[in-house]
């Protein structure tokens, strides 16, 4: 079958979702597999490829560290990437669309996952705005000797203490604003012209850029020294249960997997897709880009430890820090700077649009289905409301502490908490994993076995729910990071009731007329119905006949397949 084939651009209004005779409209596809593939790794290679994992293996065992890291990516990382391609090939929809087709019971699951995105979609922008301008002071190093006050006062005037701020970073807004009229403009092409085609062209362009940084990084003085703190194995941090947790951590932030991202990109999958196989060389491609990017931090910060006469471990950090104070100040010391500056934040840049475009697209696609938008007008819509409150709380003074404080709790108690709740209620309640992976290994090269089952089941609930509550212990019994308890309270724990009460109002919104809310609502691709799916009649003749003999029995009848 040619992979190239776009079924619809993604632009027919979500009330036509099903005629008098149940048949469902087409649904938007990527233009073939390398588009979906793109778009994936677009997804998962995001700013905390760049600026996290690098400290965060270096904290933990240096060398060492990629062996909980490996053991996490096949035991957690790429059986929940499955899993949520699974579900969103199968049951075809948004996040809410997708839990509402499993059962009337669990839709506010995927309301609750539109919200993370949603307030993930709100602040990560503003770090785009910061990179672009970054990108623009690199050609001139703005930011002068001391790039930390420059960041901290000059650019951001920042102010850690107040609860919230009028005093307007007029530049950082502007660009902020000009930032999500591009988004806007992506999102209103659809699927393969906007999301699909921009990760085609930003993703190859991205590990382009990223190799000529790390190419010249790795001839700076130091880097020999960098990149012996980041590979020398302490491997007595194996017995350390907290550095296992880091690892599967990492794993499971980078690959943006169980937040709803990874479930709409399938959804526009088309019929015949090797699901288990894309999520191994999603997985695997995440995973190279980390310790790439790993190769060229260190390195650099050899350089920097270096030119200042003191150890690499004095210079290590990782986050806004590693990218706007650590960088600018090695940028500063080297020959070509300039040039190597416009790459580092050119390739933060580029890692975070192609992130927020598919962020964005959860947030747009629950909401094109939910009220029975056209594809443009749902658009405006969703990118409006993201844009004013990004441009009200985050280009101000204050911005940067509530930028902090919002991402620590989106994290901790959005997408770590639902992630456990969703692999629960899949697998321990519905106990619907046995017909997923029957759905997988019909239409996917790599078989999944009951290795797969006991990962989800297991594995992950308790790695996951142990994070979970050693960080809540933490940051009741601590705060965070010393902001003051009310700005905590409303901008982290205040954001909990948001999301979790927000989804349980729109899980009560009634769907269009017309919307197929049980079962898929197109050909089970030989795995045999269950449950609801069942009255419709969209099942096989031959639950059991795989899809290649459906094909093969229809041609040699002259039919075509509806």
């Amino acid at each position: 079958m040619p992979q190239n084939i776009s079924v619809s651009s993604g632009d027919e209004p979500a009330s036509a979702a099903n005629s008098p005779a149940n048949k469902p409209a087409k649904r938007a596809t990527f233009g073939g597999r390398s588009m979906f593939i793109f778009a994936a790794i677009g997804s998962a290679i995001g700013l905390g490829n760049i600026w996290r994992f690098p400290y965060i293996s270096y904290d933990n065992g240096g060398g060492a560290f990629l062996f909980p890291y490996v053991i996490a990516l096949l035991t957690a990382g790429v059986p929940v990437l499955i899993l949520d391609y699974v579900l969103g090939h199968r049951f075809r929809g948004s996040a809410p669309l997708v839990w509402r087709r499993i059962s009337r019971k669990t839709e506010a699951i995927g309301w609750v996952q539109t919200g993370i995105t949603y307030i993930i979609a709100v602040y990560y922008c503003v770090i785009l705005a910061w990179a672009a301008m970054y990108t623009w002071f690199s050609l001139k190093l703005a930011w002068g000797t001391d790039p930390e006050k420059f960041f901290t006062g000059d650019f951001l005037h920042a102010d850690t203490t107040s609860l919230t701020s009028a005093n307007v970073v007029w530049p950082i807004a502007i660009v902020l604003a000009l930032v999500w009229a591009a988004i806007t403009a992506v999102m209103v092409l659809g699927v393969r012209k906007g999301t699909g085609l921009l990760s085609s062209i930003f993703v190859p362009l991205l590990i382009i850029m990223f190799i000529i940084l790390v190419i010249r990084a790795l001839f700076l003085p130091g880097a020999a020294e960098g990149l012996e703190a980041f590979f020398t194995p302490q491997w007595g941090a194996l017995l350390d249960p907290q550095v296992w947790i880091a690892a599967y951590g990492q794993i499971f932030y980078s690959l943006a997997i169980a937040f709803g991202i990874m479930m709409t990109q399938a959804s526009y999958l088309q019929k015949r897709a090797n699901l288990s196989g894309l999520g191994a060389v999603v997985g695997l491609s995440n995973s190279a880009f980390e310790v790439l990017a790993g190769i060229g931090v260190f390195a650099t910060l050899g350089f920097m430890a270096v030119t200042q006469h003191v150890a690499v471990a004095d210079v290590a950090t990782n986050g806004i820090g590693l990218a706007f104070i650590a960088f600018p100040t090695i940028i500063n010391n080297m020959t070509g700077g300039p040039i190597f500056g416009v790459l580092f934040f050119g390739s933060l840049f580029i890692a975070g649009f192609t992130s927020l475009v598919t962020i964005v697209e959860v947030v747009l696609s629950s909401v094109q289905e939910k009220f029975g938008l056209s594809r443009r007008r749902a658009a405006v819509y969703v990118c409006v409301a993201c844009a004013v409150p990004s441009l009200v709380f985050f280009p101000v003074s204050t911005g940067l502490a509530t930028l902090d404080i919002v991402d620590k709790f989106v994290n901790v108690i959005g997408i770590v908490v639902i992630a456990v709740v969703a692999i629960i209620v899949i697998g321990w309640v519905l106990r619907r994993l046995p017909e997923l992976r029957q759905h997988v290994n019909q239409i996917s090269s790599l078989q999944l076995g009951r290795w797969w089952d006991f990962c989800l089941l297991v594995l992950t609930p308790l790695v996951l729910g142990t994070t979970f509550v050693l960080e809540i212990i933490t940051l009741v019994r601590d705060g965070y990071e010393g902001y003051p308890t009310a700005k905590v309270a409303i901008f982290g724990w205040g954001l909990a009731v948001l999301f979790y009460g927000g989804a349980l109002v729109m899980s009560r919104v009634p769907w269009p007329r017309g919307t197929i809310l049980d079962g898929p609502p197109v050909s089970d691709y030989g795995v045999p119905l269950t449950g609801k799916g069942a009255p419709f009649g969209q099942h096989l003749d031959n639950p059991y006949e795989s899809i290649r003999d459906r094909e093969r029995r229809l041609e040699v009848a002259g039919l075509k397949e509806a």
